[in-house]
C-alpha cells in the first residue's frame, strides 16, 4: 500500500474508523437489507475517507476544498440514513451512540480542516 501524506491525517484516520463501526452495525441488519440500506450505509461511509484522500492528493486548493466537502456532505447522507435504520428497528439509539459521536467528531475535524485551507495565505 501507499505511504502518502492522507493517512497521515487524523481525520481521515477517524474517517476509516467510522467505516469499521459502520461494517460492525449493518452486519447486525436483517438480510433483506445487504443490497439496501446496508449497503448505502456502507456506501456513504466509504465516502468519507475516499473523499479526504482522493481531495488531499489534488493539485489546488480549491480543489482538495471541493472534494472534502463532498466528505462531509457523506457524513450528514450517513447520519440521515443511521436515523432510517433506527425508525425500522435495525439499529437501536444505544447501537448509535458511538457512531454518532463518529459522526459528529469527524464532521467537526472535517470543517475545521477546510477552514485551516481555506484561510492558508498559498496561491491556490
Amino acid at each position: 500500500m501507499l505511504e502518502i501524506s492522507h493517512k497521515k491525517l487524523d481525520v481521515w484516520k477517524k474517517s476509516i474508523e467510522l467505516v469499521s463501526e459502520v461494517y460492525r452495525l449493518t452486519s447486525k441488519f436483517p438480510i433483506q437489507e445487504q443490497y439496501g440500506l446496508s449497503s448505502q450505509i456502507r456506501r456513504s461511509a466509504i465516502s468519507v475517507p475516499s473523499n479526504i484522500s482522493e481531495g488531499v492528493a489534488r493539485s489546488s486548493k480549491s480543489e482538495t476544498v471541493r472534494f472534502l466537502d463532498i466528505a462531509r456532505a457523506s457524513l450528514v447522507e450517513l447520519d440521515t440514513q443511521i436515523e432510517i435504520a433506527v425508525k425500522l428497528n435495525y439499529l437501536s439509539d444505544s447501537d448509535t451512540t458511538t457512531l454518532s459521536e463518529m459522526i459528529n467528531h469527524t464532521f467537526a475535524m472535517l470543517s475545521k480542516f477546510i477552514k485551516s485551507i481555506k484561510n492558508d495565505k498559498r496561491s491556490d
